[in-house]
Formats: structure tokens, C-alpha cells, sequence
């Protein structure tokens, strides 16, 4: 019933992949060689420290080919979080470098982003903009696809702008967002504000959901950053940061100082054994990601037929499907329709189901809908009800049957409060 559940939950269907998802067991075996045989300082020059910087060498390898970088292109991170706001410190420090070294007055530094980020990126820019330290545009995605269109994005741009960060795709409507035809348009752009003594506009985005689920190349997408987060791709709670030549072609400004490590981008000694960890997650992306694809989206519609088959068409809305868009494979956001029907009270109805209304990180915010649907132009009292449901390399045809049929009776239950 889903990898990695425990054995009191047996009669339990994990279907929050979104949020996180069980290590596989090769990383978990990785993690544990790690741990044994290469608990050495990895800047030490015995067998052990040597054994222990062979395989974070190696997983630096793994990590850049499964996004089409370089190994020294590779940064790792505690997780998406601190790659996030390594970038946005990065770009505001390169804007006032480079306002130093021109001996121009640009002013504050500008960054646009989406109105449907995560709170890794959304947060921290609040709070420049609370401190005076830079201006921030959150656009808002259009309502017909789900998006943050291109157009719109490079209609926000400001001759203070240092930054563009946009989401590969989204973690509760699994929309996938245009960032490859932005990094063209933005890279076009920048050859012009070059002759203009304009700041360079740098490109970022937040990989965390799209890995292992999807085509992910760097060279593809033109950015100059790539947020990378283990336990989205059944690796440990570490992540990466790929920049595109680190502070040589693209700028990188440590947060932390210290020891040295990741040549001082990101010091502290290396966590060997989840970097080893890291490591072999990439390796199973790189080789089997069509494979994973494959089967998600096939368990994830027929989920959405078998719900519409169950609940009839009428009653079941679905959040995530905007003409025009490509969504991940394995993510499917809906509402079963009808008063006292709201996803965390579904939810809380069910025997077997484990899911999310939306983004675990905000689970605490009652009963109020999530923000990134209303930002879809999803009606207020839709939203409420929203379940996203995000199936995993393991789930089959067969978890489908059981969850469609807890979903049936919970609402069964509810449907019968309502009438008393």
C-alpha cells in the first residue's frame, strides 16, 4: 500500500507524494555504506576521509547528470529551502557588485516571481521588501491556463531587475510552467540591457516537484539556477543547487562562512552519507524517469476516471486541468462538490487515505482554501473542498479501487451529517 509504509499501516494508501516520499531502498542502503565505511572528515587525506570525499565526488556526478550539468556545477545544500534563499541573496548582492564596478546608481534590486511559488521563495522576499533591501513582483498566473505566462513576466521586468525565479511546476495544481521560452526572452533581453549599462537579469528555477517525473536538462531549460530536493525523488532530506558555472559565468555568494567546503560556496563538513544518498536517487532518476513517468500518469487517470465513474461527472471538479497546460504525471488536485464537503473534513472521514489538501508546509491553515487554487481562479467555496492527490513509482490500479472507495464512504457519512 505505497513504499516504505510502516506495518500498523498496512490497510493505509499513501497518495501525498507531493510532500515527500519514502527513500528507496538502494538510497537507503547507500545512506548505511556511507555511514560505515566512509564516516571520515572527506578533507582528510587517510582512507577513510578519502573513501568518504570518492563518494561525494561520485554523487556530485550522479546529481548533474540527471539535470544535464557539470559536476562542478553542483552545490549541495541542507535541502530546497536553502538553495532557494542562497539564490535570492545571490542576486541581490550581485546587483549592488555590479553597481559598485560600473559606478552606476540603480537603485534597489527588483525581483519577479509567480504568485503560486513556495514559501521558500515567496517568503524570503517578503522579507527584503519588510527591510527595505529590495523590491519584489509577484505575478499573478492567468486563469485560463494556470500559468505564469511569459508575456506577463517580462511585462513586470523593471530596469532594477536582477532576478526572474519561476517554478518548474507547480506542487498543488501540478501545472507545468513555460521556463525554458522565459530564459530564452529574458537571455534576449539581457544582450540588450548590456549595451543599455542595465543589470543582468539572472533565471532561477524551483525543480523540486518536476524531478523524477519528468525531462529535466539544464541546457534545455537556459537557466542560470536549478533548485534540486532529495525527498521529492524518493532520495534523503538534502538538496542541490545547480548553478551554471559557479561563480565564474553565473554569480554565487555564500550565506554561511567557514571551513571551506563546496569551495567555500557552502561551507560546513560534508554530510557524506546523504550525499551519498543524493547520489543514488539521481542514478535511478537518470536511468528510469520515462519509466516512472509512464506509470504515473497512467494509475493518476485512471484515478480521475474511476472518480468521475464513482461520484458521477457532475460532482467532481477538477482544479488541475487548464486548456492548454501540461501537468506533472502523478498530481491530481479536485473537489468532490457539495456543502459540508471540505477536503480536510474528507479527509478526516477516511479509513485508508493518506493525502493532502495542498502543500503539506501549510497544513496547519484550517479550512481555508489554498491560496494557489483562488490564484488559479478556482471559486472560493471549490477550493475549500480541494483534495490533491500525488501517486508514486509504486502505487497501482488496485490502491485506486480502495481510496476511491473510502473517498465514497466518507462522503457517504457526510453527506448524511449534512442532512440531520
Amino acid at each position: 500500500m505505497g513504499a516504505g509504509m510502516d506495518p500498523a499501516e498496512a490497510r493505509r494508501v499513501y497518495l501525498d507524494y507531493n510532500a515527500t516520499t519514502p527513500p528507496a531502498p538502494e538510497v537507503v542502503q547507500a545512506v548505511r555504506d556511507a555511514m560505515s565505511q566512509a564516516w571520515g572528515n572527506p578533507s582528510s587525506s587517510y582512507p577513510a576521509g578519502r573513501k568518504a570525499k570518492e563518494h561525494i565526488g561520485s554523487a556530485r556526478e550522479s546529481v548533474a547528470r540527471m539535470v544535464g550539468g557539470r559536476p562542478e556545477d553542483i552545490i549541495f545544500t541542507s535541502g530546497g529551502t536553502e538553495a532557494n534563499n542562497m539564490v535570492i541573496h545571490t542576486a541581490c548582492r550581485h546587483f549592488h557588485d555590479s553597481q559598485a564596478t560600473t559606478g552606476d546608481s540603480w537603485g534597489t534590486p527588483h525581483i519577479v516571481t509567480s504568485s503560486v511559488e513556495h514559501d521558500s521563495v515567496r517568503l524570503p522576499l517578503e522579507q527584503l521588501v519588510k527591510e527595505g533591501l529590495a523590491e519584489a513582483t509577484f505575478v499573478p498566473v492567468s486563469q485560463r491556463s494556470g500559468r505564469a505566462e511569459v508575456d506577463d513576466v517580462l511585462a513586470a521586468i523593471r530596469s532594477t531587475t536582477c532576478l526572474v525565479s519561476i517554478m518548474l511546476a507547480n506542487n498543488e495544481t501540478g501545472v507545468i510552467m513555460p521556463v525554458m521560452e522565459l530564459s530564452q526572452r529574458v537571455h534576449a533581453l539581457n544582450q540588450r540591457r548590456v549595451a543599455e549599462g542595465l543589470p543582468r537579469i539572472l533565471v532561477h528555477t524551483d525543480a523540486a516537484q518536476m524531478i523524477g517525473k519528468g525531462r529535466v536538462d539544464v541546457q534545455e531549460l537556459g537557466v542560470d539556477y536549478l533548485t534540486i530536493v532529495g525527498h521529492k525523488f524518493y532520495g534523503p532530506r538534502i538538496g542541490a543547487l545547480y548553478v551554471r558555472g559557479p561563480g565564474t559565468t553565473t554569480p554565487l555568494h555564500p550565506m554561511l562562512f567557514g571551513g571551506g567546503q563546496e569551495r567555500s560556496f557552502r561551507p560546513g563538513t560534508e554530510n557524506t552519507p546523504m550525499i551519498a544518498g543524493l547520489g543514488k536517487a539521481a542514478e535511478l532518476v537518470s536511468k528510469n524517469w520515462e519509466t516512472y513517468e509512464a506509470h504515473m500518469r497512467d494509475v493518476r487517470d485512471y484515478l480521475e476516471a474511476k472518480l468521475e465513474a464513482s461520484f458521477g461527472k457532475q460532482r467532481i471538479h477538477h482544479n488541475s486541468h487548464f486548456t492548454g497546460s501540461k501537468r506533472l504525471c502523478n498530481t491530481s488536485n479536485f473537489s468532490i462538490l457539495g456543502p459540508g464537503l471540505q477536503g480536510r473534513r474528507v479527509l478526516s472521514c477516511c479509513k485508508m487515505l493518506l493525502a493532502s489538501v495542498g502543500a503539506a508546509c501549510h497544513s496547519e491553515k484550517g479550512d481555508r482554501p489554498s491560496l494557489i487554487l483562488l490564484s488559479c481562479g478556482i471559486p472560493y467555496d471549490v477550493a475549500q473542498n480541494a483534495l490533491r492527490l500525488s501517486v508514486g513509482r509504486d502505487t497501482t490500479r488496485a490502491d485506486v479501487d480502495l481510496v476511491v472507495q473510502d473517498l465514497m464512504q466518507a462522503v457517504a457519512q457526510l453527506d448524511q451529517d449534512q442532512a440531520l
